[in-house]
């Protein structure tokens, strides 16, 4: 058995600029990294906002194991029927106790057992609940049958990330950063093993304001009329990081930064 697991964790996919981008570059990169495990935030896979049934499909033709996401994912309606079915796609754990869905998955791939933690934070967001409670409540089942254990933290906030990170310090394999965007340069270990990057980063066009044509950004902070979004179109990146653990500890020993 291995000792080590290589985990790829990418940045939230904008639109069909980041899925053309992991169509073209996912399968190359996960054999340069030499990747065990795919995870990928797909909440803005379907033009911006949202992910689509067959933007889920896509996704794990192309080699993703598990699909995160944030508070995009109730964007589209037909996807709450794959929600409800699989634990490949996850939505934040902390939303509610009606609101359907898993928010984290427990999977086995060749000779590791991978957890996967998808959580929301609540600075400058809605208002649900406890990541922090969520999260240590969860883990005691999840520690059972893995030292593996990756969190996709879907926050605006980076107080409010590196908190968590440090709370879940000697718990878990990684806490990784969503939602904004715009890769961060502070991927490192924390002093009891956990891996930590505050923001991912965007799988899609980075010359471009989070993803989304600038033009029409620049209108709306002129304007403060709610005008749509639109992806922008252009050179596409696939960021994220490559994380190594030990698979008997779970501890992270290394964290590199990807920008392809």
């Amino acid at each position: 058995m291995k000792e080590h697991v290589r985990v790829l964790m990418l940045g939230d996919v904008s639109g069909s600029a980041g899925m053309g981008a992991l169509f073209l570059g996912l399968s190359s990169l996960v054999r340069d990294v030499k990747a065990d495990f795919v995870i990928i935030n797909g909440e803005n896979a379907s033009a911006g906002f949202g992910i689509a049934v067959q933007d889920y499909q896509n996704l794990k033709k192309m080699g993703a194991d598990v699909i995160t996401s944030g508070n995009h994912i109730w964007q589209k309606d037909e996807i709450f029927s794959i929600l409800e079915g699989n634990d490949d796609i996850l939505r934040p754990l902390n939303y509610p106790e009606p609101c359907i869905g898993h928010g984290y998955t427990v999977r086995k791939k060749g000779a590791f057992t991978i957890a996967v933690i998808n959580a929301q934070g609540r600075v400058m967001m809605s208002p649900i609940d406890d990541p922090f409670k969520r999260v240590d409540k969860v883990l005691r089942d999840i520690k059972k049958e893995t030292p593996l254990v990756f969190v996709d933290f879907h926050a605006e906030d980076t107080l409010e990330k590196e908190a968590f990170a440090f709370a879940f310090d000697g718990r878990v394999t990684a806490v990784v950063g969503t939602h904004t965007h715009v890769q961060t340069a502070d991927e490192k270990i924390l002093p009891g093993g956990c891996a930590y990057i505050t923001d991912l980063g965007i799988t899609g066009v980075t010359d471009a304001v989070i993803g989304s044509d600038p033009q029409k950004s620049i209108e709306r902070q002129l304007t403060q009329l709610p005008i749509k979004s639109e992806v922008a179109s252009g050179e596409s990146h696939i960021q994220g990081v490559v994380i190594e653990a030990d698979a008997t500890t779970g501890k992270a020993v290394s964290i590199e930064r990807i920008d392809r």
